[in-house]
């Protein structure tokens, strides 16, 4: 039985999951550097340990209203294909190991820019986690509809 172990988190009350290979760290951050003239979804920049990260706010991804970059805010830290970028979501779930033979392909009835970043489903305890594309969920400069 192959597995594959998924960070989860929630967006919107929608639960979601990436890799954990894919994700560098999970965090609570505070303090963003706006960016003018940046992509919608760019909610901001900050300084992690002497690296700078682009917040890529996951609510605008997704085709909803941009979260509020007030207080702290939980982040993912992904390792794309290029520099770590951060995912900016509503709530941080668990490490989940899941059964390969449970993934099925994303319904038909999931629509708009949310089916271009969903590669799968797998269904927890009652609930269906939208497994990610990572490189899908922080590429700005995609045409969200």
């Amino acid at each position: 039985m192959a597995s594959r172990q998924f960070a989860t988190f929630e967006v919107a009350d929608q639960l979601f999951g990436v890799e954990v290979h894919t994700v560098q760290e999970v965090l609570s951050y505070n303090e963003y550097t706006p960016v003018p003239l940046a992509p919608a979804a760019v909610g901001g920049l900050f300084n992690l340990r002497g690296q700078v990260i682009a917040a890529v706010d996951l609510r605008v991804q997704l085709g909803m209203a941009r979260k509020a970059l007030q207080g702290p805010v939980m982040n993912v830290i992904l390792r794309g294909d290029g520099e770590p970028v951060s995912l900016v979501v509503d709530k941080i779930g668990e490490v989940v190991d899941l059964d390969e033979a449970t993934f099925e392909p994303p319904p038909d009835t999931l629509s708009g820019p949310t089916r271009e970043l969903v590669v799968g489903t797998f269904k927890l305890d009652g609930r269906l986690m939208l497994a990610l594309d990572v490189n899908q969920a922080v590429d700005t400069h995609r045409a969200t509809t």
